[in-house]
């Protein structure tokens, strides 16, 4: 049974979804990328977060972070609501530690993608985890992602991305300006988190498509260069979405380490 709630989270309202499996095994935590939402995960006919879960035979636990999909809004969002540089360490080490404590869960598993892949990494390095599973996931800036996010702002403007993205989220335009406009900013150029990620001890599975529009290889070696431990896919004809283009290698290689890591 699936089951999609709103839950209380540090003061905001989250919208949750709870996908059924084995209650002995250590579930899944998705976490979405940066236009992500509960509802964005199924795609193309696919529900991938279910296909995870029922290859894996694990639970599943999929929320939409704050002002995404129906969760609850950020007031002023270009304003005084503004994200700061720093939105993906408060996620996961506030955000993430609060929820996991009001579901009863120690050691997730923790499955990310973009900037939720950056927000596993970063629980990862202070919080025990079963695993982490992070794909695509950006440790710094890269000029390809500002790119590539400069040319989303402009489809979004124009009104056909705005249009697509409005039929998973509540207010799309917050969903969109928190995200974009802290990517273009000058500040955040200054991102990196390879010394936290040098911290993480935990299983760790890199996924990344070599196509990925958003961010080079460079990605993958430097996580693997101060975490020499982590297993890494790099899946051919694929771009910043392994769920989407790869999706049966992606499901494939994430049952077969979590198998190994159990």
């Amino acid at each position: 049974m699936n089951v999609t709630e709103m839950l209380e989270i540090n003061g905001m309202r989250l919208e949750l979804r709870r996908i059924a499996g084995q209650p002995d095994l250590a579930p899944i935590v998705f976490l979405h990328e940066g236009l992500g939402s509960v509802a964005l995960w199924t795609q193309r006919g696919l529900d991938w977060p279910q296909a995870v879960c029922a290859a894996t035979g694990r639970t599943g636990i999929v929320y939409s972070r704050r002002g995404y999909g129906n969760s609850a809004p950020v007031p002023d969002v270009r304003g005084s609501g503004r994200l700061q540089p720093d939105y993906m360490h408060g996620e996961a080490w506030e955000v993430l530690p609060a929820l996991l404590q009001a579901l009863d869960i120690s050691r997730p598993v923790l499955l990310g993608h973009s900037d939720g892949a950056t927000i596993a990494l970063l629980h990862a390095s202070r919080h025990p985890v079963s695993t982490c599973i992070a794909m695509a996931p950006h440790v710094l800036v890269e000029d390809i992602a500002v790119q590539a996010i400069t040319e989303t702002r402009t489809a979004f403007e124009s009104g056909g991305l705005r249009d697509r993205l409005a039929r998973y989220h509540a207010d799309v335009d917050v969903a969109f300006w928190q995200w974009n406009d802290i990517w273009l900013s000058d500040a955040f150029r200054r991102f990196d988190i390879r010394e936290e990620c040098s911290r993480i001890t935990a299983p760790l599975l890199l996924i990344q498509g070599l196509d990925d529009e958003y961010g080079t290889m460079r990605q993958l070696d430097e996580i693997a260069r101060v975490a020499p431990h982590a297993r890494q896919l790099r899946l051919a004809a694929c771009g910043h979405s392994p769920q989407r283009d790869q999706p049966g290698q992606t499901v494939e290689a994430i049952t077969d380490f979590l198998k190994a890591a159990s």
